[in-house]
């Protein structure tokens, strides 16, 4: 690189030098622009072209570097190399919230997400998980119709409670996503003090070819803390950006933040024997039954250099499995094996895994080829060696890494199934409501639904009271007293207020009737 003095001499994008990086190139010093001034162009039309588009969810995140250590000793359920003792992998972990746009407020009511790229021998492991064990439906089918209840009206452009509460009380399966929302646990302080979850079911494999049902669970060694609404919106009135600042703070001060790494594990026919669909991801596996196992934990020790390159670029996918680690039946993780890789190749471009943040540390060769911003061209390892099978030594697969049959039942057939018949949507919050939550809990949790209720309508919100009472009729009775004592303007930590439009008049509807 030339330099001039200490300093690096500015060049373009081609490397010529530039001479001056304050003028234009004009007719007279009034006078209009010179095409020529190829340099003002490209500095033009490269700010154009700065933003990428953003993740459909997800969209404001936080992150950072670190490392997994594995101290315990699974080696019986599962091969993956990167699940063994003493074995240590570095990482990316990116935090994020659903519902907002980038730029949105972090400390909003809402379901944080807990992706986790793990760079190991054998490829990119990737752990696209929650801050919360289970999700609000279990069929993909229903996932996009979700995503639109949160986000923007399309005529007042403005976030409506109503499509929130409409959706969810038509969709009894929420109820235990909902309520953990709603609860203390709605708003983390911080991306340090809140716990991660693989919240799916996944599965191991051994050397034996012998599967088993598993779940992943990440706690904070840091502690649980969260925010009240009150709290949360007094933040956000100093700072948006408080999730970045924490993080982003913690590591540069030395303070890196641990998760303890733990999974529950049973041998594949288990499955048939629990009380429900193991595989129903609005549904939690009782400790009690099936007992956490410590594995080991990751720390975040290294904040990116450039945000841009190194967490909004990052691409994390569910499909990005290794050897030992594979999938379920689960119906919402099934389509998110699709789902996940096909954003980012909308988002980034097909070769985005060639990009530094997503490129695997390990040795790779594949028969992909070109495509934009494909840089490194043929990796099948022969230039002749572009098709397969081949006689020029290109790349071949390797059968050890084929995982063991996944059993279905004999009576499995193909079709459509209702999604609701025959599931039980409402003992696991009872045994949350109940056993879980103290009493001053229940009334926060209260106190938060009634206000994120601001503005819906007396049939939506009885509605999703119905559901409350079937889950314990003390639930349904305190949300309607708090609805009956709840404040205009009340804190609530979602972007609305009393005067946001919920519902407006159908134009089109009625110049045709």
């Amino acid at each position: 690189m030339a330099t001039q003095g200490s300093k690096p001499t500015l060049t373009t994008t081609a490397g010529a030098p530039v001479p001056s990086n304050q003028d234009s190139i004009t007719f007279g010093p009034r006078g209009p622009l010179a095409m020529q001034d190829y340099q003002l162009i490209e500095k033009l039309a490269h700010q154009n072209r700065e933003r990428i588009p953003e993740r459909t969810v997800h969209a404001p995140g936080w992150g950072a570097h670190g490392v997994l250590r594995i101290t315990g000793d699974i080696s019986k359920y599962t091969k993956a190399k990167v699940l063994q003792k003493g074995t240590e992998t570095p990482m990316l972990a990116r935090f994020s919230t659903v519902a907002g746009e980038r730029g949105a407020g972090s400390h909003e009511r809402d379901v944080r997400g807990f992706s986790l790229k793990f760079y190991t021998e054998e490829g990119n492991w990737d752990m696209v998980a929650n801050n919360t064990p289970v999700f609000f439906v279990r069929d993909a089918w229903k996932f996009p119709d979700f995503i639109r209840s949160q986000k923007r009206h399309p005529k007042t452009n403005l976030r409506s409670p109503t499509a929130m509460w409409d959706f969810w009380s038509l969709s009894p399966e929420s109820l235990h996503q909902t309520t953990i929302l709603m609860s203390d646990r709605g708003i983390p302080a911080t991306p340090m003090h809140m716990n991660g979850y693989g919240s799916h079911t996944f599965s191991l494999w051994n050397d034996k070819g012998e599967r088993f049902w598993c779940k992943f669970h990440f706690k904070s060694e840091q502690g649980i803390k969260n925010l009240t609404n009150k709290e949360a919106e007094s933040r956000m009135g100093v700072t948006r950006d408080g999730y970045q600042e924490d993080l982003f703070n913690a590591i540069e001060e030395g303070k890196f933040p641990k998760w303890k790494m733990q999974m529950q594990i049973v041998p594949e026919a288990a499955a048939a024997k629990f009380s429900f669909d193991p595989f129903d991801v609005t549904k939690v596996w009782p400790h009690k039954e099936y007992p956490l196992i410590d594995v080991g934990y990751f720390e975040l020790n290294r904040n990116p250099e450039n945000y841009f390159s190194d967490i909004e670029c990052a691409a994390f996918s569910p499909s990005n499995v290794v050897p030992g680690i594979s999938f379920s039946p689960d119906k919402m993780l099934q389509a998110r094996i699709f789902a996940y890789p096909d954003a980012h190749r909308y988002r980034l471009g097909a070769n985005y895994e060639q990009l530094p943040i997503n490129r695997p540390r390990c040795p790779m060769a594949h028969y992909h080829r070109d495509g934009p911003m494909n840089y490194h061209g043929l990796q099948t390892g022969n230039v002749n060696a572009y098709y397969e099978p081949n006689s020029f030594g290109g790349a071949v697969e390797q059968p050890s890494a084929a995982e063991p049959p996944l059993r279905i039942t004999d009576e499995a057939v193909v079709a459509r199934f209702d999604h609701r018949e025959g599931y039980d949507d409402f003992s696991q919050v009872r045994e949350l409501f109940e056993k879980v939550m103290t009493p001053d809990e229940k009334q926060r949790l209260f106190k938060n639904i009634a206000a994120a209720m601001g503005g819906v309508s007396d049939e939506i919100t009885e509605r999703q009271c119905k559901l409350f009472d079937r889950v314990h009729p003390d639930y349904g009775t305190g949300v309607r007293k708090a609805l009956q004592e709840v404040e205009p303007g009340a804190p609530n930590a979602v972007p609305v207020d009393e005067k946001t439009p919920q519902v407006v008049p159908d134009a089109k509807r009625a110049r045709t009737a």
